[in-house]
């Protein structure tokens, strides 16, 4: 992730009053107490619960470590309405595509009162031991398969000609606000909330630190007050 990168991430603090470093910004992302932790689904294509080989041993990551601070964190394997049922918060990691139907029943979970958190990253630098191609790697590139445009989002990867190294979001005006230099698109729907991040490498603890997990539960922690 680029310094320039970083910024506009960081300034996400800014919008909610918190400083990148101050205390008011620890207790907003700090940890809860067991029987007052929120169920939160996650639906991911990232090693954040698995290695890349799903193996049990060595499983878990740092991000994993620190969402389980906060929240009671259950897997799901696709956005459908069975798996959302009974959710009021989700976290989408960088997901695989999902299909058509399912896409519609997550429209329809978060236009009745669900809140989601997707990181939809365009140019995914997440690495690999994994060649190209194989099911167990994350995809390169997030797949968008109708749900933005849905939504009033669309997300346009990096421009290499012109020098970007980061994909941007922008909106038609149907409810959803851009901001960050197009990195970050609020949006209303229906009775829910859904924000977009048009990054997810920024939540690789093992290559970014933990500044990028601070701000991951200074955003949910936001997400959950809408």
């Amino acid at each position: 992730m680029t310094n320039r990168l970083w910024l506009a991430l960081a300034s996400l603090l800014a919008i909610a009053g918190l400083g990148w470093l101050g205390k008011p910004y620890r207790d907003a992302g700090g940890p809860r107490p067991p029987t007052e932790r929120p169920a939160l689904a996650l639906l991911t294509s990232l090693p954040l619960v698995f290695g890349e080989t799903f193996a049990l041993e060595g499983g878990g990551s740092a991000a994993l470590a620190r969402l389980e601070q906060r929240y009671r964190v259950l897997p799901i394997g696709v956005a459908d309405a069975a798996s959302l049922r009974g959710h009021k918060l989700l976290l989408m990691a960088h997901p695989r595509a999902q299909p058509a139907q399912v896409l519609v029943e997550l429209d329809q979970w978060v236009r009745g009162g669900g809140h989601v958190l997707l990181l939809a990253d365009p140019k995914l630098d997440w690495p690999s031991r994994l060649p190209l191609g194989d099911k167990l790697r994350a995809p390169p590139a997030f797949a968008d398969t109708g749900l933005l445009a849905h939504w009033g989002v669309k997300l346009r990867a990096p421009d290499a000609e012109s020098g970007e190294t980061s994909g941007r979001l922008s909106s038609d005006g149907s409810g959803c606000t851009i901001e960050d230099d197009g990195l970050v698109a609020r949006c209303r729907i229906g009775l829910g909330v859904a924000r977009i991040v048009a990054d997810a490498d920024f939540i690789n603890a093992e290559q970014q630190g933990a500044d990028g997990l601070d701000l991951l539960m200074t955003q949910l922690a936001d997400l959950e007050t809408g």
